[in-house]
């Protein structure tokens, strides 16, 4: 029974030594976690200042040859901005990787469901840098141009509307009348991707 008691003791005894010593090393952990990010603080506020400095002095120095190149002859004639040169690389780079995606695009299995999924992904993908590019666009074209786009926008929408739903009518009760709809609405939305970069973007 002594023995019982004395192992008991023991054990809480112990136990409880291990309790101080994982607060105590917690602790020290703790202050030593603040001493470091106050440290860092200082080093972040000091390289800021540096960072500041230096860069407005490079921003001095680099304005004038950004002027000087902002303006570019294309073959038409035309002058436009380096910026603006980019965007139609930088979209077209952007249609050759949503092409990539979506073509990679695979229903987990044969089910209606699984198909419809996979088209309505197809469709997001198309829908969203549709969307993309008419933004741009309405920074770049002037206000002419973008009320045509508009209308001319406004009648492609109508059009491929009309177009998916006479693709669903073909299934019209079915289960793959949704499937028929989605798959129209992301073919068409891809195409008048490439029409708004190829036509409009500058």
């Amino acid at each position: 029974m002594k023995r019982n008691i004395l192992i008991v003791t023991l054990t809480v005894v112990f136990v409880m030594l291990l309790a101080a010593c994982e607060d105590s090393s917690a602790m020290s952990e703790d202050q030593s976690q603040n001493k470091n990010s106050t440290q860092n603080n200082v080093d972040d506020a000091s390289s800021e200042e540096s960072t500041a400095n230096g860069s407005n002095t490079e921003n001095t120095e680099t304005n004038d040859d950004d002027e000087a190149s902002t303006n570019v002859l294309t073959e038409d004639g035309d002058t436009s901005t380096d910026n603006e040169v980019s965007k139609k690389e930088e979209y077209e780079k952007k249609l050759m990787a949503a092409k990539k995606e979506t073509e990679e695009m695979e229903a987990a299995d044969s089910s209606t469901y699984a198909l419809k999924k996979v088209e309505n992904d197809r469709w997001d993908t198309w829908d969203e840098l549709l969307n993309e590019i008419y933004g741009v666009l309405t920074e770049q074209l002037a206000a002419e141009e973008m009320d045509q786009l508009r209308e001319e926008q406004r009648d492609w929408m109508k059009s491929r509307d009309n177009s998916a739903l006479e693709a669903s009518l073909e299934y019209e009760g079915g289960t793959q009348e949704h499937l028929g709809y989605v798959s129209v609405l992301a073919n068409l939305t891809e195409k008048r991707c490439y029409e708004l970069v190829e036509g409009y973007m500058k």
